[in-house]
């Protein structure tokens, strides 16, 4: 692999296992992300591998064209266990892919150099596949594990925000066992949020199972509905606000983060920014960027700061917030892996600061390549 007179890498040169699937319930949307990083990362010249996870785990090699990403109809995309198995090999200084011919008969397809992995939830984001790159020696796109593990469950995310002195949404969190032993004590606790709430998997995304509950009577189901997806589930205080996103980048040359401008999220239709809304209702308007007065403006930028190395990011993040009425900035979420089709949010907000969806995934890869892994 050749290093550029500026530090950087031939992207030639370089090989990138790009990781789509997963577990997760956000399994489809991390499809769609993967077809769009795939089109930048061949743009950018870079030498593409597509590792697919099915959705109970299986590892498989997809063709390099995007093929295996295609969705049928009106479906969502999703990785079929049609293609061959692959097993990553941790080697001195990297790691090998080997492609499973049979039972009993494996070819080995070339060393990685460095892995995208645009997975979405958990067994993906929440720094199961950091760990496992971290392991095998493969520098990788975005957070560590910590940082992933913080940002994915939501608990320790607002817990880690309140440390660093970042105004947090009300909520009561509710683990299996307490909605078990005492679910009276569960629905005291969230009435004293005053309704309207929202609740939902305390390690999930995409606004998947999510529920704004406006009456106590309908509080039992939106919490089992959301236990099937996390046994832990959060409970939030419905913020009358706008929803304004910002992304986040780490300085090439070491300095501060990069943010960029603001985007703010209008639905129409629907009763909040739900998975719909996000990917299938053309009801929701994006606009970029945002109008804020330049003093809210500039809190965004300097709490999703904050935010960001409060939980330890690297590499990239969207971090969301609500500005109420009252011009109170509050910090909703950070997202470690943030959806990255070319029409999603972050893609866009860096696209109205300068930077092109194939600049932007060959900045991440770059930056992914100098980090390297270990400990930091």
């Amino acid at each position: 692999m050749r290093s550029d007179a500026d530090g950087g890498f031939g992207s030639e040169s370089v090989r990138v296992a790009l990781v789509v699937g997963g577990r997760s319930t956000e399994h489809s949307i991390s499809c769609l992300t993967g077809r769009g990083v795939l089109t930048a990362l061949l743009e950018a010249g870079y030498d593409v591998v597509v590792i697919g996870i099915t959705r109970d785990g299986r590892w498989v090699l997809l063709p390099s064209d995007g093929s295996g990403l295609k969705s049928d109809g009106d479906q969502l995309p999703e990785v079929s266990s049609s293609f061959p198995g692959v097993v990553l090999v941790p080697e001195v200084g990297g790691a090998e892919l080997l492609v499973r011919i049979s039972a009993t008969e494996v070819r080995p397809a070339g060393r990685l150099d460095v892995a995208f992995p645009v997975l979405h939830g958990p067994f993906g984001e929440d720094g199961t596949i950091q760990g496992l790159f971290e392991m095998a020696g493969v520098p990788y796109v975005g957070s560590g594990v910590l940082a992933s593990a913080a940002a994915m469950d939501k608990q320790y995310m607002k817990a880690l925000l309140v440390g660093a002195g970042l105004p947090e949404i009300a909520h009561v969190v509710v683990t299996a066992e307490e909605w078990r032993r005492d679910p009276s004590a569960v629905r005291e606790s969230v009435a004293s949020l005053r309704f309207p709430v929202f609740v939902k998997p305390a390690r999930g995304g995409s606004s998947i199972a999510v529920t704004k509950v406006h009456h106590p009577d309908a509080l039992d189901d939106a919490i089992e509905r959301a236990r099937a997806v996390d046994p832990k589930v959060l409970v939030e205080r419905a913020v009358d606000g706008r929803e304004i996103e910002v992304g986040v980048l780490d300085d090439p040359n070491g300095g501060p983060p990069d943010v960029s401008v603001p985007a703010e999220v209008i639905v129409q239709g629907r009763p909040f920014y739900d998975f719909e809304a996000k990917y299938r209702d053309s009801a929701t308007t994006i606009v970029i960027p945002a109008s804020l007065p330049p003093d809210i403006a500039e809190t965004v930028r300097r709490y999703a700061v904050r935010a960001y190395r409060a939980l330890s990011c690297e590499g990239l993040a969207r971090v969301d917030f609500f500005v109420t009425p009252e011009r109170e900035v509050l910090v909703n979420e950070v997202n470690t892996m943030p959806g990255f089709t070319p029409t999603s949010v972050f893609p866009r907000v860096w696209e109205a600061s300068g930077l092109s969806y194939t600049a932007l995934v060959d900045r991440l890869v770059r930056s992914a390549l100098r980090r390297g892994v270990g400990l930091r």
